[in-house]
């Protein structure tokens, strides 16, 4: 009788460790903020992604550069401490906006941001975060140049204030050294064919004369291939042109509205606009995998999702950190 009788609170007392244990883990649970997931809006709004991929399809219909406006925000957002949607907010009496930094020169298209966030609004109103549909917005973008599609999670939070005054200490600068640019970006987890990668980007849009003039006057770069020379003094005529007008020089004369590894083989022929797509192409750190890329587009696509996946998932605000921004381009706070 002794015997089963302990055996029996043996038994007991497990069960009981068990349940406790249970209950612990459950609270260390709801302690936890919940991180990004896919298709984080399934039940509160079955239909933003859809609605979000429907407008940036309507919008490149009617914009076509729209596409590279949506690159470059998860580049310039992301990059800088967050993905929050901070780039996307106004200039306040208090603070400058990431938008009005030297840095973001030439970033646009910020109302049609406001056209898709007014839409997925009308189906969920105050649900969708400025910065899901500022990630989504790209990852679609991606689609509609050619790219791959990068199946990517959400569940951000918007920030509450503009990171103005570190976008130069988290942005690389076309002018950079590799090594420096390899840093940045390895600070967020990617690494140098991630960084070689994200860099192809390059192989879309257009540089503003006001960033390559240096490459041209007072004396052309002996580095830039003489066959590409006459076309870029001609679209840049002037040493100090006007940041107002719109002059530019395609980044890819060959294909300048589709994302491929076209890019790789021009900066390997001496054609890259801006310094750093020169140094890509023959610094020892990334030049093989420049090679690579130019050769094999679909190395090329694996390393960019892979790029762009990481960059999406830099730091954001999840659970009850940040807001669920009404307008993209105020702080509920001043709305």
């Amino acid at each position: 009788m002794a015997s089963s009788s302990s055996s029996s609170w043996c038994v007991f007392l497990v069960v009981f460790l068990g349940l406790v244990a249970a209950g612990l883990g459950q609270d260390q649970d709801r302690d936890e903020e919940p991180g990004l997931v896919m298709n984080f809006y399934k039940d509160s709004c079955p239909q933003a992604e859809d609605i979000i991929t429907e407008q940036v399809k309507l919008l490149y219909k009617r914009h076509k550069n729209t596409a590279f406006s949506w690159l470059r925000n998860i580049f310039h957002d992301c990059a800088v401490q967050s993905c929050d949607a901070s780039l996307l907010l106004d200039t306040t009496r208090r603070t400058l906006s990431e938008k009005e930094t030297d840095r973001s020169f030439g970033l646009r298209n910020f109302r049609y941001l406001d056209t898709i966030k007014e839409a997925v609004e009308r189906e969920c109103p105050e649900v969708v975060s400025c910065a899901d549909i500022l990630v989504l917005s790209a990852r679609d973008g991606i689609v509609a140049l050619g790219g791959p599609y990068i199946p990517l999670k959400t569940g951000r939070r918007d920030g509450r204030k503009s990171r103005s005054d570190v976008v130069e200490q988290y942005l690389p600068d076309h002018n950079e050294s590799i090594s420096s640019v390899l840093d940045k970006f390895g600070a967020m987890g990617i690494d140098t064919p991630g960084v070689v990668a994200l860099l192809g980007a390059h192989s879309v849009g257009r540089t503003h004369c006001v960033k390559l003039v240096q490459r041209l006057y007072p004396e052309v770069d002996p580095a830039l291939n003489p066959d590409h020379v006459p076309h870029m003094l001609k679209k840049c005529p002037d040493s100090i042109p006007d940041p107002k007008a719109v002059q530019y020089v395609r980044n890819d004369r060959g294909t300048p509205m589709k994302l491929d590894n076209n890019y790789y083989r021009n900066i390997l022929d001496s054609k890259g606009l801006l310094l750093v797509d020169h140094q890509l192409a023959h610094d020892p750190l990334t030049r093989p995998f420049v090679k690579k890329m130019a050769k094999n587009q679909d190395y090329f696509f694996k390393e960019f999702g892979r790029a762009i996946t990481i960059l999406s998932e830099n730091n954001p605000l999840t659970g009850s950190k940040g807001e669920i921004r009404k307008q993209c381009n105020v702080a509920n706070k001043h709305h």
